[in-house]
């Protein structure tokens, strides 16, 4: 039984596109009580594996989190799949608003504590006994209320490139990060206002409301499908768009466009930018936003330190590299000391 990828990523890219067929893009996540993650997790492989589906998903015994492309022409197939599963049945799938055949060249499916890491340890909490849902439009009217505080409930690096208009954007590098510190600063509100959380798909604000519920707020608020599917709501209904700029995507397009607006800048120069790229030093690998213009000159390396390792020849950066671990860099997204520009997000509660 295969339970793993026979091609590289390069091999898949190279048949992709001699393919040539449309695929899609798509998100998805359910909390649900799995006895056995790991059979779980072989089941999924075997039948996605021989459909062609592409991506990264978690699974833990608190339930899935998954990212996917899948061929467009197999897509009925692949839901009838979901379907014949009790838990995932008539589950809402977020389809991407930009689509692109690369978006994942692998099936990675792994098995893990948690399908969102919380650094929680409290076995009262039950993270099924989640906040209201809300659609775009009663979106819309709660987060106009004055008696409404709007968390943006993702990392620094996402809500840079775009967020919703008046949000508070905490600015932490982890969910598990953003939990405490928000909790905190937003004590005072507990029983009086409205605590309306929004992320990208959904999973980390429908796991927030149930932590801050069971923390004892009492009016506590998610948007359903998070930004994907209320961009595909407001443009559907002919709603007001209260987002601006981009929309950060784990997949390798990085982020699609919502709005014209360009809210960040370019963490070399200073210029309005809000393209990511990762330093193309492999002992680097730092997440950050650079212009096209810092990009030439740069060689798409975040200092001159690592465009200078960057030029060496394949088999000295290796050299360089062995023994070595990046991770610490790696996981700074944007707040190295050599990116002179970075902005800050606004973290004020009003």
């Amino acid at each position: 039984m295969q339970l793993y990828n026979k091609l590289s990523a390069k091999e898949r890219e190279a048949m992709l596109e001699e393919a040539g067929e449309d695929r899609l893009t798509i998100s998805f996540y359910q909390y649900a009580k799995i006895g056995n993650p790991e059979l779980f997790r072989d089941h999924l492989f075997v039948n996605w594996d021989q459909m062609e589906v592409l991506g990264r998903i978690y699974v833990a015994q608190e339930g899935i989190n998954a990212q996917l492309s899948v061929p467009a022409k197999r897509f009925g197939e692949f839901k009838a799949f979901l379907d014949a599963i009790y838990f995932l049945k008539n589950i809402r799938l977020n389809i991407a608003i930009e689509q692109d055949l690369k978006s994942f060249l692998k099936l990675k499916i792994k098995v893990r504590d948690k399908i969102l890491a919380d650094g929680l340890d409290d076995a009262t909490f039950d993270v099924t006994k989640k906040g209201k849902h809300v659609n775009a439009e009663k979106f819309n009217t709660l987060i106009s209320d004055p008696n409404t505080v709007l968390v943006d409930m993702r990392n620094h690096y996402e809500s840079e490139i775009g967020h919703f208009q008046g949000a508070v954007t905490p600015d932490v590098d982890t969910f598990r990060d953003s939990l405490p510190i928000i909790e905190e600063e937003l004590k005072e509100f507990k029983e009086d206002k409205n605590l309306v959380m929004y992320c990208t798909g959904g999973i980390r604000c429908e796991k927030a409301s149930a932590y801050y519920k069971h923390r004892g707020f009492k009016n506590v608020y998610q948007l359903e499908g998070g930004i994907i599917e209320y961009t595909r709501q407001v443009n559907k209904q002919n709603l007001e768009n209260k987002f601006i700029g981009k929309n950060f995507v784990f997949d390798h397009r990085r982020a699609e466009k919502i709005t014209d607006e360009v809210i960040a800048q370019c963490h070399q120069c200073g210029k309005a930018c809000d393209t990511h790229i990762n330093c193309a030093n492999e002992a680097c690998h730092l997440l950050f936003i650079q212009c096209e213009e810092c990009a030439k000159k740069m060689d798409n390396c975040c200092s001159s330190e690592c465009k200078e390792i960057n030029a060496l020849p394949y088999e000295e950066q290796k050299a360089l590299r062995k023994g070595k671990h990046n991770s610490n860099k790696i996981f700074k997204k944007g707040r190295s000391p050599v990116l002179k520009f970075k902005k800050d997000p606004n973290t004020a509660i009003h």
